[in-house]
């Protein structure tokens, strides 16, 4: 597993500001918007919001400067949670750090409709949609456009 600090590409002597801003870096270069199907960018994504989660917290912090990575093992230390990775984090989690990094009323997206925040607007996640469709096996294999009222 690498190094936290590595990770984000700052010295053990970073301040939390240096830290934030590392952060905010990493983050705009490998969010998952910005690099659909890159499956090395989401794991880039991830590592680089968990070595903030934990950098950006004082108490994590000490504790990953004085254990590192043996932490996260379970029974390591009290550790950070969940036993190991993220400590419990998914995606939503990881977005919600947005709103610290960013300001305003968290993140949502790279696109239109809110950028980094700065209104306090936040998106409101919607219902999911179920919708009948009949298709051929045809359809199904091969692939086809269907409109949808």
């Amino acid at each position: 597993m690498a190094d936290f600090y590595d990770i984000l590409g700052i010295s053990k002597s970073a301040t939390a500001a240096e830290i934030k801003k590392a952060y905010r870096k990493k983050a705009i270069e490998f969010h998952p918007d910005k690099n659909p199907g890159d499956e090395t960018a989401e794991e880039n994504f991830k590592k680089a919001a968990e070595a903030y989660e934990t950098l950006s917290d004082q108490q994590k912090k000490a504790r990953y400067d004085q254990l590192g990575h043996q932490a996260y093992t379970s029974g390591g230390a009290g550790g950070f949670g969940g036993g190991g990775g993220f400590g419990g984090m998914d995606m939503d989690d990881i977005f919600s750090q947005f709103g610290d990094i960013f300001g305003g009323g968290g993140f949502s997206g790279f696109g239109g409709g809110g950028g980094f925040g700065g209104g306090g607007r936040r998106r409101v996640k919607g219902k999911d949609l179920r919708i009948r469709v009949s298709l051929t096996l045809e359809e199904a294999a091969v692939g086809v456009e269907k409109k949808l009222r």
